[in-house]
């Protein structure tokens, strides 16, 4: 033993305090670092720049339906039916992602109320591979859309999606057909159907469900749109304007119809459902 290491044995330190992995997180946006617990108390919004955080299915239903809300059941779908695999089997990225989130697949619908205002909610899950649009993702869909209908009340799609699955082939691209056939019918109930755009929110699913809403929202600084920035500038030989793609651009040119932020969401569906129902009951 060193005379160093006697010393040091020697010498009254204080034990080394076990702290939590996740007591601070940092900004994607302005890099700061922010205390989790008031981060997530803002509703995943940065305190200093009002960066939007990508969340998970269960705290954006909380967020945006009141307490009691009731979960719709995950349908069942043939899993792997293509038998895909790629550097994994894609039922071992199933098992994974299942394994890191709460939910068993991307999508997740319920029924609640939003201030009061009767509504089936639908919410991609970008943690969930991407929130990348399968059979399941399509059936939840469909399953929320015949529920609202049974409610007699409108049906609000929260949108976070890299696009169709890969791994189920053209078996994800029938998605998007099916989902629009869904919203026909919805339609043809006359109730509305709302979109929520967050980041990111691109590829099959832009192409399809999350461009149909009656009323089109999104997020501040969310990403939208079906091929990427770079994919578009080497297609067209020409340097894209500042901020393509983005929330505020796509506001600014009609592609949607209002940006909201995420603690004033709640009240904006609210009072969008509230509008459109009553227009609904004087026809």
């Amino acid at each position: 033993m060193s005379w160093l290491t006697r010393v040091r044995n020697s010498l009254p330190f204080a034990p080394k305090r076990d702290t939590p992995d996740n007591l601070w997180i940092k900004c994607p946006s302005c890099k700061e670092m922010l205390f989790t617990a008031e981060y997530e108390d803002n509703l995943s919004v940065c305190p200093r720049c009002q960066h939007h955080g990508r969340i998970g299915a269960t705290a954006r239903l909380t967020q945006l339906l009141d307490p009691g809300f009731e979960l719709l059941p995950a349908p069942r779908v043939r899993e792997d039916p293509l038998k895909f695999r790629d550097t994994k089997r894609y039922t071992d990225r199933l098992k994974a992602a299942r394994a890191a989130n709460p939910l068993p697949d991307a999508m997740t619908a319920a029924l609640g109320k939003i201030d009061g205002h009767k509504a089936v909610v639908g919410v991609q899950d970008f943690g969930f591979m991407g929130g990348s649009m399968g059979m399941a993702v399509g059936d939840a869909f469909i399953a929320g859309t015949a529920r609202a209908i049974a409610e007699k009340c409108p049906y609000v799609m929260v949108t976070a999606a890299g696009g169709a699955r890969m791994q189920e082939g053209i078996l994800s691209l029938m998605q998007m057909p099916r989902t629009t056939v869904a919203i026909t019918r919805l339609h043809a109930a006359g109730l509305p159907y709302i979109v929520v755009l967050t980041d990111p929110t691109t590829g099959g699913v832009t192409a399809s469900y999350a461009m149909l809403g009656d009323i089109q929202i999104a997020e501040p600084g969310a990403l939208i749109g079906f091929a990427g920035q770079r994919v578009i500038q080497d297609t067209i030989r020409e340097k894209l304007p500042e901020g393509f793609q983005r929330a505020e651009y796509l506001h600014a040119h009609g592609m949607i119809d209002m940006v909201v932020p995420r603690h004033d969401l709640k009240a904006t569906l609210a009072r969008a459902i509230g509008f459109l129902m009553a227009a609904k009951e004087k026809v």
